[in-house]
């Protein structure tokens, strides 16, 4: 399926404003996974008709790994330049590929000057197919497939946000089968905090192994994601286990356009 996305300045050249704007993030930019992720938001925005653009250039990092590595100025250099370019474009919705972007927008930007409506794009994806948009048919079949889902910390812990992903699977009539630490039991993929950039200390077992063996205890086909981080850290986990055959990795978002067959 061939489209472009249209960025911001084009719109406002053209005289148009978006019903939303995708906050792409770092991940869903510059690394090649996430890449995959993000055309697939795209896929999903076009295919329901949505008018949406991105910024393009003009996005730069929202600062929550700084923040976390407790670098709090470098953070407000970096929102404040983010929330600068979003109120000049009179930015309302924003839709993100990426728990700490969604959570740093909806929840850091505000004391800072930058009010929006952020959702995470598992909640774009069930609203859509309450409303009818999506329907989970013309794809892949997912029927009776085994998937376990892993809430990322700042998605569910950090936001309450453990329905809409459910939800967004639910809709394949596969087989959902929940790990023993899920919800607000969850447990994190080991990325968060701004532990994606730097060695761990030292332990018995790194966090996204033990988190790996937590999730093929439910004999999975798939296992689902809705964070770029974890996808890193469960796909490595993965790999480690030398199950990359019989176990595949999916954000919430490849699997809705894979049952969509966008």
């Amino acid at each position: 399926m061939e489209f472009k996305v249209p960025t911001m300045a084009e719109l406002m050249a053209a005289g148009e404003e978006p019903e939303i704007l995708f906050w792409v993030g770092c991940a869903g930019s510059y690394d090649e996974r996430a890449q995959k992720i993000t055309r697939d938001i795209c896929k999903i925005l076009h295919h329901v008709g949505i008018k949406y653009a991105v910024l393009g250039t003009e996005e730069s990092c929202t600062g929550d790994p700084a923040k976390r590595a407790g670098n709090e100025f470098l953070f407000q250099m970096q929102a404040m330049t983010n929330i600068e370019v979003l109120n000049a474009y009179n930015i309302k919705k924003i839709v993100t590929g990426c728990p700490h972007c969604f959570n740093t927008i909806k929840n850091e930007y505000p004391g800072l000057g930058g009010t929006y409506e952020v959702i995470h794009h598992t909640q774009l994806i069930q609203d859509l197919i309450n409303e009818g948009k999506l329907k989970a048919e013309g794809g892949e079949s997912f029927k009776g497939k085994k998937i376990t889902y892993h809430d990322p910390c700042y998605l569910g812990r950090g936001n309450g946000i453990y329905e809409a992903p459910r939800k967004a699977l639910e809709v394949l009539d596969a087989q959902l089968v929940e790990m023993k630490r899920c919800k607000s039991n969850g447990l994190c993929c080991g990325a968060g905090g701004a532990q994606m950039f730097k060695e761990p200390e030292k332990g018995n077992k790194d966090i996204n192994v033990e988190r790996i063996d937590e999730a093929l205890e439910t004999n999975p086909q798939f296992i689902a994601a809705g964070c770029p981080f974890c996808m890193t850290m469960l796909s490595d986990g993965i790999k480690l286990k030398d199950k990359e055959q019989e176990v595949k990795v999916l954000d919430i978002a490849e699997i809705t356009a894979r049952a969509n067959g966008l």
